[in-house]
């Protein structure tokens, strides 16, 4: 009889820490993702864009990432529907990037959890220290793309963010895909 009891109470039981350990974790992830940032001239009318053409880097330490960026930066042009021309186009795009070394975590974290025990639960914290195995930086690349005004060269819109990884190869393609896409989602601005 006290068997069935208890397992009638946990059943019955709310399950808010439950959800309260969820929505905890969700703000964590959220607060970790890069989100992409946009500038532009408010008095641009962005709606009079169909065309566009790209600039030519410069002399680049990493052709891998640059032909990477101008191809996902052509490609998802396309996709939004504007019209790649190289003679007289309605705007011209360029792109800049950086890749910097950047510490990885300390190894140290704070966890919180829940559980059950007897006819109640309870919510506990408590702390973690990871041994670091092999290399303690990651890279970062930041991206920045350019739109600009082929009449007077006038830079109009700007959008930026950036990744990690920690090596090349298909993870950084798709790192560098991602980025691109989600920088060019916010143009044309919606003012």
């Amino acid at each position: 009889m006290t068997t069935s009891k208890r397992f009638v109470l946990r059943e019955n039981r709310p399950t808010w820490h439950y959800l309260t350990l969820m929505i905890f974790s969700l703000f964590i992830l959220a607060a970790c993702a890069a989100k992409p940032k946009q500038d532009y001239d408010v008095n641009y009318d962005f709606s009079t864009l169909k065309t566009f053409s790209q600039l030519t880097l410069k002399q680049t330490d990493d052709p891998l990432t640059a032909d990477r960026i101008n191809d996902d930066i052509k490609q998802t042009l396309l996709n939004q529907g504007y019209i790649y021309q190289a003679e007289n186009p309605d705007f011209l795009v360029n792109y800049a990037f950086v890749t910097q070394d950047k510490e990885k975590d300390s190894g140290l974290s704070i966890g919180l959890g829940s559980g059950t025990w007897g006819s109640g639960g309870g919510i506990g914290v408590g702390t973690s220290i990871g041994i670091p195995i092999g290399s303690d930086t990651a890279k970062t690349q930041t991206i920045q793309i350019d739109i600009i005004d082929p009449t007077d060269k006038r830079l109009i819109w700007r959008g930026n963010s950036q990744y990690h990884f920690d090596q090349g190869g298909e993870e950084k393609a798709q790192g560098i895909n991602q980025t691109v896409v989600a920088i060019l989602a916010q143009f044309p601005p919606k003012k």
